[in-house]
Order: structure tokens, then C-alpha cells, then sequence
């Protein structure tokens, strides 16, 4: 059981997924060197260490490297990460150290596109879309859209859109006996929402409207690029807001009575043609939304609202520690990701510079692997209109971008 005061070290990829909270004495970071990072490191030369080498290296290649283990000797800090995994598991089990995280079977149980159904037993069938666990060998066509969905995926590529009897065909000659969730396929916008497991309650966080699919962003239409806190109330009334938070309670209890701590996240669809909400998926993980979330949040703060962030309940949680304070409200700010696609995959040093003046803070990575990040934008304004629509603001970004 973590202890107040001890160190705690964030081991991750990208250093964006630690910048949930400001490093300190008792929280650093161990990450990769990037330009990003030595930038943030700068202002927390004490707390960051960034490891060097001729390729980015995963959360669990970091945690093997001689310097977090030189680190993690002397400071014997517990460890968090961003995604827990068996892997991950069995190095902090071999070294002893104290992992943060929850489960890596659990989150599995949970995240898995055909488990997860069985685990959400009756909630699944009241909010999941209609839905059937098939080999795809199996799946007939009945002249209606159909999802078919892997057991795991990232950023979309586990979801596929069937629209024509040649489509399913297709992908039943490729992959005949893997087994797949088939749904009903749902129109309209999505909407993710953070929330902690603590001890004493569930905190539900701020509900952001779902960027999905949007060129030039990405060329995967079931890709998530970003997410629109300003938005929601455009789009659901008071009515549909209490029912998103009171699902992400009910899964946040469940969670907790096998054992979770932390954050989870969900998605959810307003389906235009039928009127009603359905739940697309939970994230036991941090959500990727956490960290502009938190900063969101923690600016809200600096005006005089009292509370604390999504990512410090997190922490708090995972360490045991009583959380009282409620979670910032916040309103307003955008996110969107430019990921890796056949017509953008660099920028010139113009197109940032440009991106710049339009008073956006801009993260880069150095991702070249096809629909993985590139660059993270942010905006403390909304940059969606409706769904699917751009305002001003988010078409000066597009412009900038394709210019």
C-alpha cells in the first residue's frame, strides 16, 4: 500500500500521458527523449529523466533500462504507468517494485471486445447496441449496416464498418473462424467521459464531445482524434447528461467490487435515427483525454473554483490516499490529434509557426507508423460547430494544416 509522501514514478512512452499533474519531490517521470520532453524538462530538471537512444522505447522496455533501474534503486518509488499489461506485471514483480496500476487480467476482462459483454451481464444488454458474439464465418447479412468488432484494437482498427454483402465476404475469406462482436450499426455524435474508483465514491468527470473520424486528422473513420468540451450541452439535454454520469457511477461500482482503483473511461453514442443513447465502450485504463482534461481543470482552479483534477484523484486513489474534494467543473477547450496518414506525415517548421500564432499549444511527436500520433493540438476554446462541422476556430486549424 502506497504511503502519503512517498515517490511515485510515472514510466511512459510519451511524456504527454504524465502531465496530468506538475512534477514534483514526490512525483517524477522517467520517459523518452524528445524535443517535447527536454522542453518540459527545463522547468522540472529534477523530477524528469529522460532516457536516450536511437528509437522510442515502450513503457516496458523503459522500466527494464539501466537508468530507471538506477533511479528506482535509489529512490524506491512505486511506479505508475499508462496501461498496464502482464508484461508490465512481471517486470515489477522480478524487481519487487510496487505497481500503481489495477489488474492488467482485469482490465483485459473489461476492455476485450467479446469478454466484455459477458462482464457487463444485464448493463450490457440494456445500453449495449443489439449485438451477437459470432465466428465470422458465421455472420449473415440481413441488408442492414453491421459493425464487427475484434477482441482488441487501438485508435479504430478493431472496429469495421460492413455496408454490402461483398464487404462481409471479404472479411469472412480473410478471417473465417475469429470470433467478433457483430452490432447494429449506430449514427450519430459520441461522447467520452473520465472517471475515478476511489475508496469512499465514484468521481465522474467532465463529458467531451468524441472527435471520430475526421479528415485531415486521420483516414480511419472509427478513429478517435480528439475530444470538444464545449459542445455537449448543444447536444444532449440535462436529462441524457444525468443518465451518461449515472452509467459511468453504476460502472465505476462494479469496477470497484472487483478490485479497481483509478481511472476508467467511456464512450457513449446518441443515435440520431432511434433517439436514445447507447454505450460504445469503457477504457480501464487512463483515458488518453486525462492529461488536457486535468489542465483544463487545474486552470479553472488558478480562477477561484475549488476542487481537484481527474489525474491528482487518480494518483490519490491508486495510492490509497482519502480523496474529499469533488472534480473541477470545466466547459470549454478542444483537443484534436493529427495522426499519421498517406498525405500528412511531417510538418514544416512554417506550418507549426503558423499553428502557433493561432494561440494553440502544440505537442509533436516522432510517431511514423500509420495512423499513430504525430501532433497533439490544443485549444483552450471549442473547435467544433456540430457534429461532424468544424467551427472557425477548428477550420483555421484544418486550413493551416493542408495549406
Amino acid at each position: 500500500m502506497a504511503q502519503e509522501g512517498k515517490v511515485t514514478v510515472y514510466i511512459t512512452r510519451d511524456i504527454e500521458r504524465a502531465l496530468g499533474k506538475n512534477p514534483d519531490a514526490n512525483y517524477r517521470i522517467i520517459t523518452n527523449r524528445t524535443p517535447y520532453g527536454e522542453s518540459i524538462q527545463k522547468l522540472y530538471p529534477a523530477w524528469i529523466t529522460l532516457i536516450d537512444g536511437p528509437e522510442m522505447l515502450d513503457t516496458s522496455d523503459l522500466m527494464e533500462h539501466e537508468v530507471t533501474l538506477e533511479t528506482l534503486s535509489r529512490t524506491k518509488a512505486d511506479i505508475l504507468v499508462f496501461k498496464n499489461n502482464s508484461r508490465i506485471e512481471s517486470i515489477a514483480n522480478t524487481h519487487g517494485w510496487e505497481l500503481l496500476n489495477p489488474s492488467a487480467a482485469l482490465a483485459e476482462k473489461v476492455e476485450n471486445k467479446i469478454t466484455q459483454v459477458e462482464w457487463l451481464g444485464k448493463l450490457g444488454e440494456e445500453w449495449l447496441p443489439p449485438h451477437k458474439i459470432q465466428i465470422t464465418k458465421e455472420i449473415t447479412w440481413n441488408k442492414e449496416p453491421i459493425i464487427i468488432q475484434w477482441a482488441h484494437g487501438h485508435t479504430g482498427d478493431s472496429t469495421i464498418l460492413i455496408n454490402t454483402p461483398k464487404e462481409l465476404k471479404d472479411i469472412q475469406d480473410k478471417f473465417p473462424e475469429r470470433t467478433a462482436r457483430v452490432s447494429t450499426y449506430i449514427y450519430g455524435p459520441s461522447f467520452t467521459v473520465n472517471a475515478v474508483v476511489t475508496a469512499e465514491k465514484i468521481l465522474v468527470g467532465n463529458i467531451s464531445y468524441q472527435i471520430t473520424g475526421m479528415p485531415p486528422f486521420t483516414e480511419s473513420i472509427f478513429a478517435t482524434v480528439g475530444n470538444d468540451w464545449s459542445v455537449p450541452l448543444d447536444f444532449l439535454t440535462e436529462q441524457e447528461i444525468s443518465s451518461i454520469n449515472s452509467l459511468a457511477e453504476t460502472l465505476g461500482e462494479k469496477l470497484r467490487s472487483e478490485g479497481w482503483k483509478g481511472l476508467f473511461g467511456i464512450d457513449v453514442i446518441r443515435d440520431q435515427e432511434r433517439n436514445r443513447l447507447f454505450f460504445l465502450e469503457i477504457n480501464a485504463r487512463q483515458p488518453a483525454s486525462t492529461t488536457f482534461e486535468s489542465i483544463l481543470q487545474n486552470e479553472n482552479r488558478d480562477a477561484g473554483i475549488l476542487g481537484e483534477t481527474v489525474f491528482e484523484t487518480h494518483l490519490q486513489a491508486l495510492q490509497d490516499l482519502p480523496v474529499t474534494a469533488p472534480l473541477i467543473p470545466t466547459n470549454d477547450g478542444s483537443q484534436v490529434i493529427q495522426r499519421v496518414t498517406s498525405k500528412v506525415h511531417s510538418f514544416s517548421s512554417r506550418t507549426l509557426e503558423a499553428l502557433s500564432t493561432l494561440g494553440l499549444t502544440l505537442i509533436p511527436y516522432t510517431n511514423t507508423v500509420e495512423n499513430s500520433d504525430l501532433l497533439r493540438i490544443q485549444s483552450r476554446l471549442g473547435i467544433m460547430e456540430i457534429h461532424g462541422r468544424f467551427n472557425t476556430r477548428g477550420k483555421s486549424i484544418v486550413d493551416t494544416i493542408l495549406q
